[in-house]
């Protein structure tokens, strides 16, 4: 918000700053939203995880088609985990 306030000072000062607020206006914009979608996501997850910490290794087996059913929708829905570099990342963390 005050970053907001401050680009129309500068608007209406004429300023030439007003370029270089607004991009770092954007790409702070763009961090924030790349977060919470991460966020959103990411505790989608926690009930397929959780599992895989409480069973034996025989039992894993049954929960992993669901876990990676739910990989493939978030490759597929997320405007930020759609390429493949993120979604190796996060098959491998997981």
């Amino acid at each position: 918000m005050q970053c907001k306030m401050f680009i129309q000072c500068l608007i209406q000062a004429n300023s030439k700053l007003i370029k270089k607020w607004r991009m770092l206006d954007n790409q702070i914009t763009d961090a924030c939203n790349e977060a919470q979608d991460n966020v959103k996501y990411l505790y989608s997850l926690e009930k397929f995880c959780e599992p895989l910490y409480r069973c034996d290794p025989t039992e894993m087996g049954s929960h992993i088609p669901s876990l990676m059913f739910a990989i493939r929708m978030i490759y597929s829905t997320s405007r930020y985990y759609n390429t493949t570099e993120r979604a190796t990342a996060l098959l491998v963390k997981v």
